[in-house]
C-alpha cells in the first residue's frame, strides 16, 4: 500500500475505500443471500402444491378400494403420505416435517365422491440469519373426484 503525503501529512482519504468497499459488500451479500432463500421459498410453496396434487390423485385413484370412508381413511394414510413426501422433497425440504391431512367432504368413498388433501410444512430457512423472519407456516390443498 502506497502511503500519500500532502505537505507533509497523511492523506484523511487513505483506507477509507476499504471501509465504504467493507458495508457494501456486507449489504451485497445479505441482500444476496435473500434473493436465494425467497427463490427457495417459491420453490418449496412450488414443491408442496405438486405433493398436494398427488396425493389427491393417489387418493381419487385409490379411494373406492375400501367400503366405508373411515376405512379409505386409515388405508390411505401411510401410503397418501408417502407419497406426498416423495413429491414434496424435490422442495429441498425434511420429508418428515411433511404433514398430509385427507378429508372426504361427502363422507364416502364411492365414484363420484369429493377427496380434499392438505399438505402444509413450517418453512426452515437455510440462513439462519433469516430464521425468525422467514419461519412460516406453507401449505396447498387441492380437491378432486373419486373416479373408480
Amino acid at each position: 500500500m502506497k502511503l500519500t503525503f500532502l505537505n507533509g501529512k497523511q492523506s484523511a482519504e487513505e483506507g477509507s475505500s476499504l471501509v465504504e468497499f467493507s458495508m457494501v459488500a456486507f449489504l451485497f451479500v445479505i441482500v444476496l443471500l435473500g434473493v436465494v432463500e425467497m427463490a427457495r421459498m417459491v420453490l418449496v410453496y412450488t414443491a408442496l402444491n405438486d405433493a398436494a396434487r398427488a396425493g389427491v390423485r393417489y387418493a381419487i385413484v385409490h379411494g373406492s378400494d375400501s367400503s366405508s370412508a373411515v376405512a379409505a381413511c386409515n388405508l390411505c394414510d401411510d401410503e397418501l403420505a408417502t407419497t406426498v413426501q416423495n413429491f414434496a422433497a424435490s422442495g429441498l425440504i425434511h420429508r418428515s416435517s411433511v404433514t398430509t391431512k385427507l378429508t372426504l367432504p361427502d363422507g364416502a368413498t364411492k365414484p363420484g365422491s369429493r377427496v380434499d388433501v392438505t399438505v402444509s410444512y413450517t418453512y426452515d430457512p437455510l440462513v439462519s440469519y433469516f430464521g425468525s423472519k422467514l419461519n412460516v407456516p406453507m401449505g396447498a390443498t387441492s380437491e378432486g373426484v373419486i373416479v373408480f
